[in-house]
């Protein structure tokens, strides 16, 4: 347990490497304290990587989908979620190749009060659907976005089948000219 009872506790979802941070919280009369990372209650989760890049976006709408996103090697990335403001059906897809959850699905609902993160390794892809509007993520990556390796699968790709809680609505342009994958799409190697 971490100092004065704000420890991170992992909890492995049914995918290897997909983990839902569950925190545990310093109450007293004035308000609430909660660590949000700490790198030494992480080792085992991210390993030796560092986190370089620290991203905040917030989604107006109810229903509102993003993803499915990804970085190909060599920029393949660990990314930590967490919901500030709102409740957001957050998911990772494993995309790596030979994985024995390869093309399978895991979702989490984050929301400020169950103060939860979501953490996406490296060969999986992220995506996550709006519950609540003017929902707020913040993420932390362990590698620089790096335009020229993204890669993304369409957030209704069959050959994934994620079960989104509400109708998808409001994608960008980007997110609906992602392909579906392909037939003879392996995975990534990482």
């Amino acid at each position: 347990m971490g100092r004065r009872g704000v420890a991170l506790n992992p909890v492995e979802t049914s995918i290897s490497g997909v983990w839902i941070i569950e925190n545990e919280v310093f109450k007293d009369d004035r308000g609430a304290f909660t660590r949000l990372f700490c790198s030494d209650e992480m080792q085992g989760i991210i390993d030796a990587r560092v986190v370089v890049q620290i991203n905040h976006s917030m989604t107006h709408s109810v229903g509102a989908v993003r993803g499915f996103h990804y970085q190909n090697p060599p920029h393949v990335e660990i990314k930590i979620v967490r919901c500030l403001k709102g409740r957001v059906f957050d998911v990772a897809v494993d995309l790596r190749q030979a994985s024995p959850t390869f093309l399978k699905w895991t979702a989490v609902e984050l929301t400020p009060e169950n103060r939860s993160a979501f953490v996406i390794p490296e060969g999986c892809a992220h995506g996550f659907q709006v519950l609540e509007e003017g929902s707020e993520l913040l993420y932390l990556h362990t590698a620089f976005y790096m335009p020229s390796f993204e890669g993304a699968v369409r957030f209704d790709d069959p050959k994934i089948g994620v079960n989104w809680p509400l109708a998808p609505i409001d994608l960008s342009e980007r997110d609906l000219g992602h392909p579906h994958l392909k037939d003879d799409f392996t995975g990534i190697v990482l």
